[in-house]
C-alpha cells in the first residue's frame, strides 16, 4: 500500500519529464502584424435602418492606435495542421460575426441570424464560383453546408451589400491576429518555413522564418 503514492509521484514526474522533452524538441512562431493604413469611414446604411442603424463600422481594416492589425491570417506553409471541423457564421446587427474564421477542408459551416429581417449568406470562391447561397428570412433559423476544397471563401449578403465575411479553408498551420495584432503558432518541428499573411484589403510579401526548438521565433510584419 505504501508504494502506490510513490508510484503516483514517479508517474507524475515521468509525465512532466516527457512534456518538457516534447517542448524542448519543438518551437513556435509568434508575432505582430502591423500597418500604416487607417481604419475606414463608417458604412452608410440604406436599407433596414430600424435593425441595422443609420451607419455601421467598416471592419475591412481593424487597426488600433499603435497600428496593430486584427483579422490577418498567418499561414505556415508546408506544416499540416487540423483546423476546426465546424464553424458558425452569425448575421448579427447586419454584419457577419466573426469576420474571419479558419476551417479545414470538408468542414461544416452553420449560418444563422439574430436579426428579424431577411439576410442571405452567399459563399463564393476567389474566382467567383458560388459554393452556396442560403436565405435566412427569420431570426434563429440555422442552415448547415459543407465546405469542400481549400482556399479563401468570401461571404456576402445579397440584401445588404456592405456585409462581408471570410473563411480561410486550409489544412496548413494557421492563426488569426487578435485586436492587438498578435498571433501564435506552436508545437512546430525545428526548421525554416515560409510565412504567408492574408488580409482582405492589405498585402505583404511572404517571410522566411527559422524555428528553433525550445523557444519562440518572434516576427513583426507590416502590411501595405
Amino acid at each position: 500500500m505504501g508504494r502506490l503514492p510513490a508510484l503516483g509521484v514517479l508517474g507524475a514526474l515521468a509525465c512532466g519529464t516527457l512534456a518538457a522533452t516534447a517542448f524542448a524538441q519543438t518551437g513556435s512562431v509568434t508575432g505582430t502584424i502591423t500597418t500604416t493604413a487607417r481604419g475606414l469611414a463608417p458604412v452608410r446604411v440604406t436599407i433596414d435602418q430600424k435593425v441595422c442603424g443609420d451607419e455601421l463600422p467598416d471592419h475591412a481594416i481593424v487597426v488600433d492606435t499603435q497600428g496593430r492589425l486584427a483579422n490577418a491570417v498567418v499561414v505556415l506553409t508546408g506544416v499540416k495542421r487540423t483546423a476546426a471541423a465546424a464553424s458558425t457564421v452569425t448575421n448579427d446587427k447586419c454584419a457577419f460575426a466573426p469576420r474571419v474564421q479558419i476551417v479545414r477542408p470538408g468542414a461544416t459551416v452553420k449560418t444563422t441570424s439574430t436579426d428579424p429581417i431577411l439576410h442571405t449568406t452567399h459563399a463564393q470562391l476567389e474566382n467567383g464560383r458560388t459554393l452556396f447561397n442560403v436565405a435566412l428570412p427569420i431570426a434563429g433559423l440555422t442552415i448547415s453546408k459543407v465546405i469542400s476544397g481549400a482556399g479563401n471563401v468570401r461571404l456576402s449578403c445579397n440584401t445588404h451589400p456592405w456585409m462581408r465575411g471570410w473563411l480561410m479553408v486550409t489544412d496548413e498551420a494557421a492563426a488569426i491576429t487578435g485586436a492587438d495584432g498578435r498571433f501564435v503558432i506552436d508545437n512546430l518541428p525545428p526548421g525554416t518555413y515560409e510565412l504567408r499573411i492574408w488580409h482582405e484589403t492589405l498585402k505583404s510579401a511572404p517571410q522566411k522564418i527559422t524555428v528553433t526548438a525550445g523557444k519562440p521565433a518572434d516576427v513583426t510584419v507590416q502590411m501595405q
